[in-house]
C-alpha cells in the first residue's frame, strides 16, 4: 500500500533544498545596505526561467497569433509572487514594497507619457494631416532615386517628433502607393525606412522610448540629445548611400491622389508642439515630470476637441452621442494598448529580476569584466535580437557608474542597434507586415552588413566627436 506521508516528506525535502540557498543569505544577513543576491536561490532561478519563456512567447508572436503583452503581463504577476515570498523569507517586506513601488512609478510615468502623445498622433492622423502629406508626395512625379532618398530624409527628421514606428508606416505607404509593382525597390526602400526612422529617433527624446526612459530618468538633458545628432545622421546615412547605386532607374506609374486636411488639422499640430516644449520646460525648469507637461497638452487638446464636436454644423455627422462626428476619447481608445500593457510587464519583469540580483550580476560582468565602451556596443548589439525596451531599462536600473558621454553612447547603440535585423525593432516588425511577401527578414538581412557599417562609424564618430564627454 502507498504511503500516504511519503510524498508530504519528498515535496518538504525539495522544499527544503529549494530554499536552502535563500536560507543561507538570511542566516548571512540580507540587509546592511548591501545589494542582495538571490540568483542562486530557487525562486530567483524560477523567476528568469519564467521571463525568459514569457520572452520566447513575445519572440514568437507572428507565429502564435498572440499579443505580446498577454504572456509577459502573466509573467509580471508570477515573479512578483516569487519576490514576495523570498523577501517574506528575510523579513525584507518593507524593502520589496520599495522596490516596486518604484517600478510602478516608472511605469506609471511612461504610461501616461506614451498615451497623451499617441492621442496627439492619432487625431493627427484623423484629421488627415498624415494622408495629406501622403499625397502630396504621390502626386509630385518622383523618380524611383529621388523617392528613396526623400522617404528617408523625411523619416530621418520626422521620427524625432512623431516617434520611428508611426513615421516608418507613414513613409512605407507612400512606398506602396507608387512602386507598388517594384517588389525589389520597395524592400530596400523598406530597409532605408527602418535605419532612418531608428537613427532619426535616437537624437531626440520623443523619437523612441528607450530615449523617452533615458531623459525621464534625468540621465540625459533635452537639449544634450542633440550631441547624437551628426552620429546617428551617419548612421543612416551610410547604408541609404550604399543602397542607393542599387536602386533601379526610371519613374513609378503616375498616381493621382488628392487629401485634405481637416478641420483643425494644424491647429493640432501646433498643440502637439506646444505640448513638447511645455514637457521639456516643466522638467528642465520646474523640476517637474515631463508627464505632467504632456497631460497638460492633453487637456488643452480635449478642449479644443470639444470646440471642433460644437462647431461641426454638418448634419451628415450628427450621431446619437453629440453633436459632431469627432470624439477625442475615440482617438484616446485607438492608442497602441497592447503596447502600453507590454511596457507594463517588461518594466515589472525586468524589475522582479533585478530584485533577485540579476541586473547587478550582469552590470558586473559587463561594466566591470567588459568595459564600460564595449559594453555599451554590446548593448546595441543585443538590441537587434531583444526588443530594446526591456534592454535599456535594465540599464537604466542597473545604473552604471560612467561618465555622460558613455550614457549618450548606449542611448544611440541601444536606438540604432534594432536597424541591423528586420525583428530588431517595432518599425521593422511593422513594416514586415506592411509590405508582407516583399520586405521579409531574409530581404533585410542582405543589407545586414551595409547596416553594420553605418553601426560602426556611428560609434567612432560619438566617440571623436563628443570626446570631451566621454
Amino acid at each position: 500500500m502507498k504511503n500516504p506521508f511519503r510524498g508530504w516528506l519528498l515535496g518538504l525535502l525539495l522544499l527544503v533544498g529549494w530554499c536552502s540557498p535563500l536560507l543561507a543569505v538570511a542566516s548571512g544577513g540580507g540587509s546592511g545596505g548591501e545589494a542582495i543576491n538571490l540568483t542562486g536561490t530557487g525562486f530567483g532561478i524560477t523567476a528568469l526561467i519564467l521571463f525568459v519563456f514569457a520572452y520566447a512567447v513575445v519572440i514568437g508572436e507572428e507565429r502564435l497569433h498572440m499579443r505580446k503583452s498577454k504572456p509577459v503581463i502573466v509573467a509580471a504577476g508570477i515573479i512578483w509572487v516569487l519576490v514576495a515570498l523570498a523577501y517574506g523569507q528575510l523579513g525584507m517586506q518593507e524593502q520589496m514594497t520599495a522596490i516596486l513601488d518604484h517600478n510602478l512609478l516608472e511605469y506609471g510615468e511612461l504610461f501616461l507619457f506614451l498615451l497623451a502623445a499617441m492621442t496627439f498622433i492619432n487625431t493627427l492622423e484623423e484629421r488627415n494631416l498624415f494622408a495629406a502629406l501622403r499625397s502630396w508626395l504621390v502626386s509630385k512625379g518622383f523618380s524611383l532615386y529621388w523617392i528613396f532618398w526623400i522617404t528617408g530624409v523625411m523619416a530621418f527628421f520626422i521620427s524625432p517628433v512623431a516617434d520611428n514606428l508611426t513615421t516608418a508606416l507613414l513613409m512605407a505607404a507612400v512606398l506602396m502607393a507608387v512602386a507598388a509593382d517594384k517588389p525589389a525597390f520597395v524592400a530596400m526602400g523598406c530597409i532605408n525606412l527602418v535605419v532612418a526612422a531608428n537613427a532619426g529617433g535616437a537624437w531626440s527624446p520623443f523619437g523612441d522610448i528607450t530615449t523617452l526612459m533615458v531623459w525621464q530618468a534625468g540621465l540625459v538633458k533635452f537639449g544634450e540629445f542633440f550631441a547624437l545628432f551628426i552620429p546617428s545622421l551617419l548612421n543612416w546615412f551610410i547604408p541609404a548611400l550604399i543602397m542607393s547605386f542599387f536602386i533601379e532607374k526610371g519613374k513609378p506609374a503616375a498616381v493621382s491622389d488628392h487629401e485634405e486636411v481637416k478641420q483643425g488639422g494644424f491647429i493640432i499640430l501646433g498643440l502637439f508642439i506646444a505640448t513638447i516644449a511645455t514637457a521639456v520646460v516643466f522638467h528642465n525648469s520646474l523640476h517637474l515630470p515631463p508627464v505632467l507637461g504632456m497631460m497638460t497638452g492633453l487637456g488643452v487638446l480635449q478642449l479644443y476637441g470639444w470646440y471642433l464636436k460644437v462647431s461641426d454644423h454638418n448634419p451628415g455627422n450628427d450621431t446619437e452621442e453629440g453633436v459632431g462626428r469627432f470624439d477625442i476619447f475615440n482617438q484616446v481608445q485607438r492608442a497602441e494598448w497592447d503596447t502600453l500593457m507590454f511596457f507594463y510587464g517588461v518594466i515589472l519583469c525586468v524589475g522582479g529580476l533585478g530584485a533577485f540580483g540579476y541586473l547587478a550580476m550582469v552590470s558586473e560582468l559587463l561594466y566591470t569584466d567588459m568595459g564600460v565602451t564595449w559594453a555599451n556596443v554590446m548593448i546595441g548589439l543585443l538590441s537587434a535580437v531583444v526588443d530594446n525596451i526591456p534592454v535599456m531599462f535594465a540599464v537604466i536600473t542597473m545604473h552604471p557608474d560612467m561618465s555622460h558621454g558613455q550614457w549618450l553612447l548606449v542611448t544611440l547603440t541601444a536606438g540604432v542597434g534594432g536597424s541591423l535585423l528586420s525583428i530588431g525593432s517595432a518599425a521593422g516588425v511593422a513594416l514586415m507586415g506592411q509590405a508582407r511577401g516583399v520586405y521579409t527578414f531574409g530581404s533585410h538581412l542582405k543589407w545586414t552588413w551595409a547596416v553594420a557599417l553605418g553601426y560602426i562609424v556611428s560609434i567612432w564618430a560619438h566617440l571623436w566627436i563628443n570626446a570631451a564627454l566621454m
